[in-house]
């Protein structure tokens, strides 16, 4: 029979960053979700920490460590804040991992060591205003153009809700673009999408006002403007006409960390809504020995417990080489769902509380929707699984 503990080595790690969740980034949750300012101090201290550089070789400045360390570190520090566990997720699984999955070696020894050490972040540039699910729906284009002996890539499109897209530490976004099509041979042409590296300092590159969201308020989201951007013939990421469906891939591996972020959120509600449930009395005795209360933290706990089953399966047999797509999604599905009726369910037994914003409860309660769409809709991943099926 397989056996679900964690190794020493994993436990030590899920734990230190428990304490750093607790200690250092829960006292300043609520402030910077009230100001939706970008948490610069706490991002520092968890590159310090090498939270960046979890799962890429030391050889490209990371911690040699792998997929399922960023998948721990995500849960704990989506316990107590959103915000700052999809920043990490975002800046490792979007902004870092396609240049160390399908860059050149120059590439990676250009941008890997200052992403991996978290001196600088990284954003991909897929959704636009008519291509979010679809992203064959992409209408950002790319040409190259001959500049003296050189060949550069001309870009213009606009992206939507790119993550970690505007900080003062962002340095790049990986953009899709349609570089070519494709004769099917039945009349119609397919898209050829590439993935292309844009610096953040590039002329014609903008990132717009920030969103004003529903959650996740502390995080970097904006739409960018390209405008005539020109960058080297060398910053195509991948094999040119391959760059959607790399992405794929990538989108395969981020919905595991996405899992493991719901999971966090998901058993944030339990511990907070068990410590209440003690705490507070009502006719005479604590809420907790109640069976409407009880029960419904108990409904809770099996929630956290299958969706966190479901993340280390799927990241079990991604690390064993093992197919996993199908796994993935039915993790993001299981765990976005979780998170979203667990924080329900807290705000519930908080009461009134749960109905103040500066109670973690209520940030999870708004926080926690974007993960029944971000990275794949509950749609998309019925999709999924639907399709294995054969259906």
């Amino acid at each position: 029979m397989p056996g679900f503990e964690l190794s020493e080595e994993y436990q030590d790690l899920s734990d230190t960053v428990r304490d750093f969740a607790d200690n250092v980034v829960a006292p300043v949750s609520a402030k910077h979700d009230e100001e939706h300012s970008f948490p610069y101090e706490v991002v520092k201290q968890m590159a310090e920490m090498g939270l960046f550089g979890l799962p890429f070789p030391e050889e490209y400045g990371g911690m040699g460590g792998d997929y399922f360390a960023l998948a721990l570190a995500l849960e704990q520090l989506g316990r107590v804040d959103q915000s700052v566990a999809i920043t990490l997720e975002a800046g490792v699984s979007l902004g870092a991992m396609p240049i160390y999955r399908f860059g050149t070696e120059e590439q990676k020894q250009q941008w890997l060591p200052q992403l991996a050490s978290g001196q600088a972040l990284a954003g991909f540039g897929l959704t636009e205003p008519e291509a979010g699910s679809d992203a064959g729906g992409t209408k950002t284009h790319a040409h190259r153009e001959a500049v003296g002996d050189k060949t550069e890539w001309v870009i213009n499109g606009n992206k939507e809700f790119i993550t970690n897209s505007g900080t003062d530490l962002t340095r790049l976004v990986t953009v899709t673009a349609v570089t070519g099509q494709h004769d099917r041979g039945d009349g119609t042409v397919r898209k050829e999408i590439s993935t292309i590296l844009v610096p953040t300092d590039t002329p014609g590159f903008k990132a717009e006002k920030a969103y004003n969201k529903v959650g996740w308020n502390a995080s970097d989201t904006h739409p960018l403007t390209l405008k005539d951007v020109r960058v080297p013939e060398a910053n195509l990421l991948g094999e040119e006409g391959r760059g959607y469906a790399n992405f794929l891939s990538i989108l395969d591996e981020g919905r595991i960390a996405i899992a493991a972020l719901a999971t966090g959120a998901a058993q944030g509600c339990v511990d907070l809504s068990v410590r209440y449930a003690r705490e507070r009395k009502a006719f005479g005795q604590e809420i907790g020995k109640y069976q409407a209360i009880s029960f419904k933290i108990a409904r809770m706990e099996a929630r956290a417990h299958t969706a966190r089953l479901a993340y280390y399966d799927a990241a079990a047999r991604m690390l064993a080489g093992k197919p996993f797509k199908t796994q993935a999604a039915i993790a993001k599905m299981v765990a976005g769902e979780a998170a979203m009726d667990n924080a329900r369910d807290a705000t519930q037994v908080f009461g009134g509380y749960g109905f103040i914003n500066e109670f973690t409860v209520a940030r999870h309660y708004r926080d926690s929707k974007i993960l029944e769409v971000g990275e794949g809709t509950t749609e998309v991943q019925l999709m999924l699984i639907a399709r294995e099926l054969g259906l």
